[in-house]
């Protein structure tokens, strides 16, 4: 994959006999997703998303996120476009969970247009360390 493909925005794909309710672009964001034993970290990147604009759901095992993007870029006064590069538009991504996780402490954040979901494993779920006993 070129660094040019890496770094463009990939439009969501309509499911068949599913329309949009917003006149705007749906884009798929970047991910980057940690695991370790105490739990699951998505990282997503969402430009022009602002907190109150941002909508993640849990139904069954699908976690879905969606931002919106509130304004869109203008032009300054007296100028007109000469090359767009940057489409704006809406984010939404959807991720299958784990029954693993615990569903009840799933936390997240938004800094920067960048977001954050922490998804802890379940306290039975995590791993362990035995101690082993010597006989008596």
């Amino acid at each position: 994959m070129s660094n040019d493909e890496q770094t463009q925005k990939q439009e969501v794909e309509t499911t068949e006999g599913i329309e949009r309710t917003r006149a705007t672009r749906v884009y798929v964001p970047k991910v980057d997703i940690y695991s370790n034993a105490e739990g699951i970290v998505i990282i997503a990147d969402m430009p022009g998303v602002k907190e109150n604009d941002l909508d993640i759901t849990l139904e069954k095992d699908i976690l879905t996120i969606n931002g919106y993007v509130s304004t869109s870029l203008q032009a300054p006064e007296g100028y007109e476009l000469a090359q767009g590069e940057y489409g704006v538009g809406d984010f939404h991504r959807s991720f299958t969970i784990p029954d693993e996780i615990y569903r009840d402490s799933i936390e997240a954040g938004l800094n920067a247009g960048v977001l954050t979901v922490r998804l802890p494993k379940a306290p039975e779920a995590q791993a362990r360390k035995i101690t082993i006993q010597a006989n008596k």
